[in-house]
């Protein structure tokens, strides 16, 4: 029983350093992807665009928005954003006419517009209502 229990032991103990090296090998190869112009994401959830590294001191300038700039730490930047991928497959359907601009059933009357004086005096209506 006691053999059975130090097995166990020793597979835990292994399979928790396999899991930090794995995860170790996967941040050194993230960071060695990171370069300026890269859109990437922190742990705080910040998105932006990389301007400049500092290696010595480990700060990465982001651009957040044009001329809006953020300090972080090198850690904190955890996930490179990739563009969406459009499918390629499916092409889009654009009418040629403003056909589905209107209504789908052709005997429902197109709503006509109010004049504020009108929309004013519906919303007051309408509270009315629930009272």
């Amino acid at each position: 029983m006691n053999i059975v229990l130090f097995a166990m032991l020793g597979i835990f103990i292994f399979m928790m350093f396999r899991r930090n090296k794995k995860t170790k090998e996967q941040q050194a190869q993230l960071q060695s992807q990171f370069a300026p112009g890269v859109e990437v994401m922190t742990t705080f959830g910040l998105f932006g665009r990389i301007v400049s590294m500092d290696e010595a001191e480990n700060k990465v300038v982001l651009e957040l928005s044009p001329g809006n700039l953020a300090t972080v730490h090198r850690q904190a930047v955890t996930k490179i954003v990739e563009p969406p991928v459009v499918a390629g497959d499916e092409p889009a359907v654009v009418p040629n006419d403003a056909s589905s601009l209107t209504a789908s059933d052709a005997g429902t009357p197109a709503p006509t517009a109010e004049t504020p004086d009108e929309t004013l005096k519906r919303l007051n209506d309408e509270g009315k209502k629930d009272n």
